[in-house]
């Protein structure tokens, strides 16, 4: 697999040239057109063995003929997920250069409302699939979700479904007084418990993700015995349980997002953990990379110094923010995708450029309408492939996408050029 950054003057057809392969897989894979950016990337894949389709062909007997699974296929070949179908005389990737570092477990998280054709487009890259979100009453009552048509399309791509429970109120943020009233009442728990397991068994989940966020610290204790009891009583009926943690950096970390969120305690109760190495840029920060290579590094650091890393997740941004400038703090920067952030470069006429520190890219570019000056913070194949990078140097089990609403084609490539994707079904 290759990164390679546009220069000046640079085309889709100059680019194939230069690594020997086809402009229009180039551009079929990037999901790019003949109008580049200087200074976004292209993922150059090389075809190491291609089939040419003949009539009465299909995925599966193409699958079957060279023995792998039909979504090895779609994962090489994503237009054929775009587009829908195979037709006689189009050449399919079987099998790309490069040798693949292992297997990734990939989590993605997706509201349950997502677009259908963008969660087609991404379930042949993922493990898991995680529907946020479940709520809960005082009671252990659950607040449910229209989940049943997510949870079907997920299950057909062989992509384990995941129920996630947390804390989040009606107002959109999480209430820590929820939290404290379940983690103290040993009715309302077993209440709450007994109804996660029928739903899940119910809806056709496998697994569970707990996100409870900013936790009192004085149920810190209170909310590991929780996970513990929860794993326990799922473990029984078949089912593994993960628990988000807030991306800490040691043990006496201060913060009410941090402080109830017990590495090693929490850690050692859970199936798994994702740490949710993001949002250092947010959405009412200042203007700074959403998971800064170094910041990452840190919570990864700690986080395998508390938890086995086989049991780690690395969260990963698949979106990035748009900030008005000058920044004044309390005003709101506007969430975008990549494929949106290079469009808005491409649009506005300006260059991308790529914080080396950050291993993440920016660009700047001035709003015709009012005349402010914007700066964007974003992911592209470069920073990925940066992240990655710390998933295998320290050996973790997976990554989980925060999130899949929007599709980013090239974080998807770089994840299938690099690694075997563990299909957990």
């Amino acid at each position: 697999m290759i990164i390679h950054t546009v220069s000046k003057g640079e085309t889709v057809s100059s680019i194939a040239g230069m690594y020997g392969v086809s402009p229009l897989l180039l551009k079929q894979n990037n999901q790019i057109n003949d109008e580049l950016v200087v200074g976004e990337t292209v993922v150059v894949l090389i075809p190491k063995v291609t089939h040419t389709v003949m009539t009465g062909e299909t995925l599966y007997s193409i699958a079957r003929d060279y023995g792998i699974s039909a979504v090895n296929l779609l994962q090489n070949n994503p237009i054929i997920t775009e587009n829908g179908i195979l037709y006689p005389g189009q050449t399919v990737v079987i099998e790309y250069e490069g040798e693949k570092r292992g297997t990734l477990a990939v989590n993605g998280y997706a509201y349950p409302y997502i677009n259908k054709s963008v969660l087609i487009k991404s379930l042949p890259y993922l493990s898991f699939l995680t529907i946020f979100t479940y709520g809960f009453t005082p009671e252990g009552e659950l607040v449910g979700i229209d989940d049943d048509e997510v949870i079907r399309i997920a299950l057909d791509y062989g992509v384990a479904p995941v129920m996630l429970i947390s804390t989040l109120s009606p107002m959109g943020t999480f209430s820590n007084e929820l939290a404290s009233q379940i983690l103290n009442n040993p009715t309302a728990q077993e209440t709450l418990i007994e109804n996660i397991l029928e739903n899940m068994k119910e809806k056709g989940y496998k697994a569970l993700d707990i996100d409870f966020e900013y936790v009192f610290p004085n149920d810190r204790q209170a909310y590991i015995d929780f996970v513990e009891k929860t794993t326990n009583r799922l473990n029984e009926n078949g089912f593994f349980v993960m628990t988000a943690l807030a991306p800490k950096t040691s043990s006496n970390q201060s913060g009410l997002l941090y402080e109830a969120h017990d590495y090693a305690g929490l850690g050692s109760v859970s199936n798994a953990v994702l740490l949710m190495t993001y949002e250092w840029g947010y959405t009412y920060g200042p203007p700074m990379a959403v998971a800064p290579i170094l910041k990452v590094r840190e919570v990864i650091e700690y986080g395998v110094s508390q938890i086995p890393n086989d049991k780690i997740f690395m969260g990963i941004p698949f979106y990035g923010y748009d900030w008005t400038l000058p920044f004044v703090q309390g005003t709101k920067a506007r969430s975008l995708g990549s494929v949106q952030a290079v469009n808005i470069a491409r649009r506005m006429g300006v260059d991308i450029q790529f914080d080396e520190e950050a291993m993440t890219p920016f660009f700047y570019y001035t709003d015709p309408v009012n005349g402010r000056e914007h700066v964007v913070w974003f992911e592209d194949a470069r920073s990925i492939a940066a992240k990655l990078d710390l998933i295998s140097e320290f050996g973790l089990v997976g990554t989980g996408i925060w999130n899949v609403m929007r599709y980013f084609p090239q974080g998807f490539l770089v994840m299938n050029g690099l690694f075997n994707i563990y299909k957990a079904l």
